[in-house]
């Protein structure tokens, strides 16, 4: 035989059934609220590639050879800071007009190393070769090394760390 439920059966079936639709709307509420919240509401961001940060001296940089410099630029992002590793070859053939350059080969991104006694940059990983003013001599890259944008104050060389793209 079936038992009936009694009236306080069904009473506990209500509340326990209210109770659940009011935390499951409660839920989806709080997770669009949050969802909004984040949206107005900006994250923490820094990003130091469109500040100037100092990079070295003209002292360290011989006329007519590029000279490797390296500099740590933070970036926050959220709640998360990190550190990127930048370097720069910088050149000057007179003493007051410098030029810096990406050590990033624009093939693959592997880095590209000055080879003294030749006068150009060669990439080991595919055999890109630039010449010392990064133009494309030779092998795969399609457009010549990156460029930063550089300021030089009395012999302090300053760089702004987001490289310049060069049209090949």
């Amino acid at each position: 035989m079936r038992e009936e439920a009694t009236v306080s059966d069904s009473i506990r079936r209500r509340t326990f059934l209210r109770r659940a639709i009011t935390v499951i709307v409660a839920g989806i509420g709080a997770v669009f609220g949050a969802s909004a919240v984040a949206y107005v509401v900006p994250s923490k961001q820094s990003d130091a590639r469109d500040e100037w940060l100092p990079l070295g001296t003209t002292r360290t940089v011989e006329l007519g050879e590029p000279t490797l410099f390296k500099a740590s630029v933070e970036l926050t992002t959220g709640w998360r800071t990190t550190t990127d590793d930048v370097a720069v070859y910088v050149k000057t053939d007179d003493g007051r007009d410098f030029i810096g350059m990406s050590n990033i080969c624009t093939h693959l991104g592997c880095r590209v190393r000055w080879v003294k006694d030749r006068r150009q940059f060669y990439c080991p990983c595919h055999a890109g070769v630039y010449d010392e003013n990064g133009n494309v001599v030779s092998g795969p890259p399609p457009r010549p090394l990156d460029r930063y944008e550089l300021a030089v104050e009395g012999e302090e060389i300053d760089f702004l760390p987001d490289p310049i793209k060069q049209s090949g």
